[in-house]
């Protein structure tokens, strides 16, 4: 599903010298996997999960997803990201003016201006699965740091994406929330037969990977080489400012 071939990615540091982060990376990448990326900080890992994610594009080299070109010209990246890639961030970055419920949806209203009964039935499952139906109309305050999480992997699961990225997914919470994620994680993959690929430092999240990807330490010293990711909704979060996009949707679980 995935094939990276001579990817190279660079960066200049503040006095205009090149830095390499990513050198001759070939990875292929079968759907159905879930592969676990590690290495120290700087070496890469956020670089690499935002290049599969199109939210940056390589200097040069080949990236094929689902049988398309990535790096060719023309391709409607937001459109990509939309329908068939979910992140989930180390912050989990839930909007706070709006319910567990509504953060999930979240994507499929960005997309298609509307919540459809497809959407909500869905989210309905995700709930489930993910166990934290009870928290639903609770906002993310009122959220337990393993609530958040879990909110989190189902917005980035509502559009029944094809790759699940997971930056750093357990980066914040304690060790029992930490271990509850990672065997989600694992119930996804095998449930929803999503691909997964997950950066992380943590040895015990990385072994529970069909896979583990080890990237050595790149130029940037302290993590600059782990650059922030923009948003996953280009072109749909200013959509959903809206005070009350969710009319008639809100007690619908």
């Amino acid at each position: 599903m995935i094939q990276l071939t001579n990817i190279q990615k660079s960066y200049q540091d503040g006095e205009g010298q090149l830095n390499h982060v990513l050198r001759d990376v070939n990875l292929n990448i079968d759907k159905g996997t879930f592969i676990a990326v590690k290495g120290p900080s700087g070496s890469g890992k956020t670089t690499l999960l935002s290049l599969l994610g199109t939210l940056l594009q390589p200097d040069s080299g080949s990236y094929r997803f689902n049988g398309m070109e990535m790096t060719a010209p023309g391709i409607n990246y937001a459109d990509i990201r939309h329908k068939q890639i979910g992140f989930i961030f180390q912050d989990h970055r839930l909007l706070p003016q709006y319910t567990a419920w509504e953060n999930i949806l979240l994507p499929a209203l960005a997309y298609r201006s509307q919540v459809r009964k497809e959407d909500i039935e869905y989210a309905r499952l995700l709930l489930e699965l993910t166990r934290i139906t009870p928290v639903a109309k609770q906002y993310p305050h009122q959220l337990s740091g393993g609530e958040s999480g879990r909110t989190a992997i189902c917005r980035a699961l509502i559009m029944k994406p094809l790759l699940l990225l997971a930056d750093e997914p357990t980066g914040q919470l304690d060790a029992e929330n930490a271990k509850n994620i990672g065997s989600l994680l694992v119930d996804i993959n095998k449930t929803l037969h999503t691909t997964i690929v997950l950066a992380t430092h943590s040895n015990d999240l990385a072994s529970l990977a069909h896979t583990i990807i080890e990237l050595r330490n790149s130029p940037f010293e302290g993590g600059q080489g782990d650059v922030r990711n923009p948003s996953p909704f280009e072109g749909g979060q200013g959509d959903v400012r809206n005070p009350s996009p969710f009319e008639g949707v809100r007690e619908m679980y």
